[in-house]
This record gives structure tokens, sequence and C-alpha cells, in this order.
């Protein structure tokens, strides 16, 4: 019997920051998207992953919020064709909107976004659809 393949669980958030800005970091890819990050062993919960996540990443504190959505990530097959990531998007509050979002070592660039700009980036759909979600929500 075949064992089916294991796709790595990433967890995400949509942090709108004051004026109404969501939170993009881009990739090495050139890609903009969420922050976040696997899920750890010493996670509690993807709640709290994407949390600490966020934090690492930028400097600011949120509370994962609700379960925006759930889809499968698949980088261009030239690139890394056998790769599947499962991505967790979560809405997520700010919670210290007056600290000035800051870009780790792991990103290239940092951006806050209106609704209305967030189309026009270079970011998998997915993205889009959970960022979408949120705004819909708030």
């Amino acid at each position: 019997m075949k064992t089916p393949p294991a796709w790595p669980v990433s967890v995400k958030g949509v942090a709108v920051g004051d004026g109404g800005r969501v939170l993009l970091l881009k990739n090495e890819r050139d890609e903009w998207e969420l922050p976040g990050g696997r899920l750890e062993p010493s996670d509690a919960s993807p709640e709290a992953a994407v949390a600490r996540e966020i934090q690492e990443e930028t400097g600011w504190t949120v509370k994962a919020g609700p379960l925006l959505d759930v889809w499968i990530y698949q980088p261009l097959p030239q690139t890394l064709p056998e790769r599947r990531v499962v991505i967790v998007a979560y809405g997520c509050p700010v919670l210290t909107p007056d600290v000035e979002p800051v870009v780790s070592h792991e990103h290239k660039q940092l951006g806050l976004f209106t609704a209305d700009e967030v189309p026009g980036l270079h970011m998998p759909n997915g993205y889009r659809r959970s960022i979408d979600a949120w705004f819909t929500r708030m």
C-alpha cells in the first residue's frame, strides 16, 4: 500500500492595522504573502502558532480570531514541482496598532495595503481570498 503524501501546514494571519491596511510580507519568490509559518511541535494550537509567528516576523501582537480559509499552495512546477503546503488562514485583530511593524530576516520587504490595492499585487489567489474574507467580516 502506497503511503499518502504528508504536506506541511502553514498558519497565516490577516492582520489589519490602523488605517485599514493589511500587513503583507514579500518572500524570496517575490510574492506578497500573509505573515505566519509552519506549525511547530511546541505550539499549543494553530491559533497560538499564528500569533507567535506574526510577533516574530513583524513585532505586532495579535489575537488569532476566526478561521477564514484553508487551501493548498503549490508553487509553479518549474520551481518546486513536488512541494505542496496546506495554508490555514485566520483573521487576526492587532492588539498593538501603535507599534510600527518591522520586517524580519525571513522576508525581503513589508508593506501595508488597502483592500483596493490587494488585487493588483503579485501573490497566490488563496491569500487574496483570505484577505477579502477578513475585510468582509470587519
